[in-house]
């Protein structure tokens, strides 16, 4: 398994919508392989998430996990999860603000507004349908992921932009309000 290059803020695979895969495309051990480096490289990265744009393929497929990760400490653990042409509906309008980074964006966190509960359907990466309901973290990880396989990333998403800050001054300035 390969550790793939992450797109940065700036590259254009980032703000253009990804593609559908087909189902006949799922079973391609080359697509299979994609999954598997996009897993390799989340992990070596400790992200809790990514897209494949963010490593260059304009597919809408999303690998997301959260483990014991230091970039994102106490969170609940949630099982390796792959979505493959991922829908979302909210469940209501309630939303929760919180800190949000990317793997795209390095070394900077802001306050994003998400919903706090979603519908999910998608497709496994075997082509095995996926409905479930999402909320909190796991449900802010989803929303991220299929911003970036619709060409957005979460700085869009901030109304605010003052709580714009480095990772340093995150921990030093930010983590006691």
């Amino acid at each position: 398994m390969a550790i793939l290059k992450v797109a940065r803020l700036g590259n254009p695979v980032l703000r253009n919508p990804a593609r559908e895969v087909s189902v006949e495309r799922l079973a391609q051990p080359d697509f299979q392989r994609l999954i598997d480096d996009m897993v390799t490289t989340m992990r070596e990265y400790q992200g809790v998430g990514l897209a494949a744009v963010q490593v260059h393929e304009p597919i809408q497929v999303a690998v997301l996990e959260v483990a014991d990760n230091a970039r994102y400490p106490g969170k609940a653990p949630l099982p390796l999860s792959v979505l493959v042409n991922p829908e979302i509906v909210p469940l209501g309008d309630e939303t929760e603000e919180d800190w949000e980074g990317c793997l795209s964006i390095p070394e900077i966190r802001g306050r994003v507004p998400r919903y706090s509960s979603l519908r999910v359907t998608a497709l496994d990466r075997h082509g095995n349908e996926l409905d479930f309901v999402a909320s909190g973290f796991h449900a802010r990880v989803i929303q991220h992921e299929v911003d970036h396989l619709r060409g957005h990333v979460y700085l869009d998403r901030m109304p605010d932009l003052s709580t714009l800050t480095y990772l340093t001054e995150l921990s030093r300035y930010w983590t006691d309000r």
